[in-house]
């Protein structure tokens, strides 16, 4: 595909270099000469310096020949303006990165699609809902559901007294008669391997694991982990993210939240109905304690410094608090949070990577999730009728060795995909792939 990303932020960035390890076209545009300078002396593209709302800049980067236009600008402004311009220019599908929750509304969306934008991304509302998802799923680091909850993908760390350690893929397995839920994955000292039948489970390993609805139970079981009921919860910063998390469960759970700007946090007292706001420094472990955070179920910090998440959740971790998530933006990060015991790292540049990367894809996809331990993707493909999927059993099609089928939904019913497993047009398949698949992959669907 040939796409065009204006906006050579961090989101913008990210994107590009990974739409261009893909062997798409791409072409950035920006403003500023040396961050450009900089994404292409690591990643094979072109680059444009000057404004998106420029329509010389569109011109000069070829927007008639554009199949995708990616505003992820700073300014919200910026993209709603470069979206309509580069739809009016001849580019066939566009996507504006937005911060403003009211233009998702059913009534006000239509408007932008009459301005000729097919689709808006909020990044901050993906990352609240996914923190919502988490705090419902509080035994996984990462928990994504797929056709309306049929499947199931959960992230387990394991702990010295998981039951799986030391056993195989099919010693775990071996007592089930029906397989409700499949490891797809582990991700073991910064590696991610596709298990096979002998490979072992080892302590502090990451296992992705898909599972069925009947599957969750014995999924749990293995892992040695449990879910916890989240009656208390504490939100350190009063940034977007945390609003929409306070704002979805303040009916249901008690929270604290804690912002250090004094304006803010009388805004936002003003703002809840049932949510306690504290002003005061969340870097102050004493301030924490002293406001009940060792009597949390869950501490979630979201303010813009990814060294105050870490830290405020090791502190709770060190507390007893079972559940910390952090807002990390620095991927280079990531890796130190999970290797320190933080349960859930969330990052926004992946989750808007994970929305927007479905549009590149030529295959029909319904889902597609970037995980954050891991530099693979967890994908939902719908089968078309004659792909080479639906030509035998998955054994025998010579499905790449650096992805592996997790399950499969037909119609009303799901279950877990084996050697001998035959797909159907229009099934709606569960992958999980590493990055020197993802193109392979897709071509099996189609």
């Amino acid at each position: 595909m040939n796409i065009i990303v204006a906006g050579a932020g961090e989101v913008g960035t990210h994107l590009a270099k990974m739409l261009s390890n893909e062997y798409h076209e791409i072409t950035v545009i920006d403003p500023d000469a040396d961050k450009l300078d900089e994404i292409a002396s690591s990643s094979d593209l072109i680059t444009v310096v000057g404004s998106a709302t420029s329509i010389a800049a569109l011109k000069e980067a070829n927007i008639k020949k554009a199949d995708l236009f990616i505003a992820v600008a700073h300014s919200e402004e910026t993209n709603i303006i470069s979206a309509t311009l580069a739809k009016r220019l001849g580019a066939k599908k566009v996507i504006a990165r937005i911060d403003n929750n009211e233009y998702l509304l059913p009534n006000n969306k239509e408007i932008f699609l009459n301005l000729g934008i097919d689709s808006l991304i909020y990044p901050e509302k993906l990352a609240a809902r996914e923190v919502i998802g988490l705090l419902g799923q509080t035994s996984s680091t990462e928990y994504v559901d797929f056709s309306g909850g049929k499947l199931s993908l959960a992230v387990f760390r394991l702990e010295e007294d998981a039951p799986v350690i030391d056993q195989t893929l099919l010693q775990a397995t071996k007592d089930h008669h029906t397989l409700e839920y499949r490891a797809v994955a582990i991700s073991r000292e910064g590696e991610t391997i596709i298990p096979r039948g002998n490979d072992q489970f080892k302590v502090k390993d990451l296992v992705y694991v898909i599972a069925n609805q009947g599957g969750l139970g014995d999924m749990l079981k293995y892992s040695g982990k449990t879910n916890i009921d989240v009656h208390n919860l504490m939100i350190l910063g009063g940034s977007r993210i945390a609003v929409r998390i306070a704002s979805d469960l303040e009916k249901h759970v008690n929270i604290k939240l804690i912002e250090e700007d004094k304006e803010k946090s009388s805004r936002l007292a003003n703002y809840f109905k049932n949510t306690l706001v504290i002003q005061g420094d969340g870097r102050n472990t004493d301030l924490l304690i002293e406001e009940g955070l060792e009597y949390m179920d869950a501490f979630v910090a979201v303010t813009g410094n990814s060294e105050t998440n870490i830290l405020s959740c090791m502190v709770a971790k060190r507390l007893g608090v079972k559940k910390t998530i952090a807002e990390i933006e620095n991927i280079d990060y990531i890796k130190l949070a999970e290797s320190i015991g933080i349960d859930t790292v969330i990052n926004k540049k992946l989750i808007t990577a994970s929305r927007i990367f479905r549009y590149t894809m030529s295959t029909d996809v319904s889902a597609i999730k970037c995980l954050t331990g891991s530099d693979a993707e967890v994908i939902e493909f719908i089968v078309k009728p004659g792909s080479p999927a639906t030509k035998g059993r998955i054994k025998d099609i010579n499905f790449p060795k650096d992805a592996i089928i997790g399950g499969v939904v037909r119609g009303d019913k799901s279950f877990i995909a084996k050697g001998d497993t035959v797909i159907s047009a229009y099934d709606r398949v569960v992958v999980f792939a590493l990055p020197s698949a993802i193109n392979k992959v897709g071509r099996f669907f189609n």
